[in-house]
Formats: structure tokens, sequence, C-alpha cells
């Protein structure tokens, strides 16, 4: 069973900053897909933005030019970069990884909330 631990979460002024970080407890073999969704309070969760192991990503539009994701297959680990932050940003975050040949594990999640 992988394990998924985030760093990085927090509470920022809006048009602040924050990196997230998700490191696997194991090296990840194959292919797969790395990355992260959120959920508000009363919200259904959403992908914010994943990225394959060969580089392709997918970003939601909502955080598109704010939002960056990168992974360091060397270290088992996937960041998302979050520039200019919104109040709406605020949410749970999960790291979640889909091991084509193992199935799908997700972190315990992280806070990012967004207030003046």
């Amino acid at each position: 069973q992988v394990q998924l631990v985030e760093s990085g979460g927090g509470l920022v002024h809006p048009g602040g900053s924050l990196r997230l970080s998700c490191a696997a407890s194991e090296n990840i073999f194959g292919g797969n897909i790395m990355g992260w969704y959120r959920q508000a309070p009363g919200k259904q969760r959403e992908l914010v933005s994943v990225m394959s192991n060969d580089g392709l990503r997918n970003t939601a539009n909502s955080v598109k030019g704010r939002f960056t994701i990168s992974r360091d297959n060397a270290k088992n680990t996937v960041y998302l970069q979050m520039n200019n932050l919104k109040p709406e940003d605020t949410a749970v975050y999960y790291c979640h990884l889909d091991q084509f040949s193992r199935g799908e594990f997700w972190g315990q999640g992280i806070q990012v909330t967004v207030s003046s």
C-alpha cells in the first residue's frame, strides 16, 4: 500500500502563494499519474492538476495560469506551486496517485485557506 504524505498547506492572504508537496512512501514503477484534487466545504471533490510520469499535464481551467504542477520522479514527489491565490481556492487539497498496475491511492488531505 503506497502512502502519500502531503505538506505545505496553511493560511495565506489573497494574492499570496503556497507550494504543496506530496511524497510517495515507495518507488513508483511503471505508468502512472500523480496530482492534486481539492474539496471545498459543501462541494464535490474536483481535479486541480495532474501529471503523468512522462510529463503530460491536465489542469483545471479555474487555476490555469496561477497553479503549476511539477514532479520529481527520482524522489517520487509531486509539487503544486500556487500563485495569486483567491478565497475560492480555499479547500482541502488531496494528493492522488493512479498507478496503472496497482490502482489508485489518496493522501490524507491538507488544508489551504485563503483569507484576509
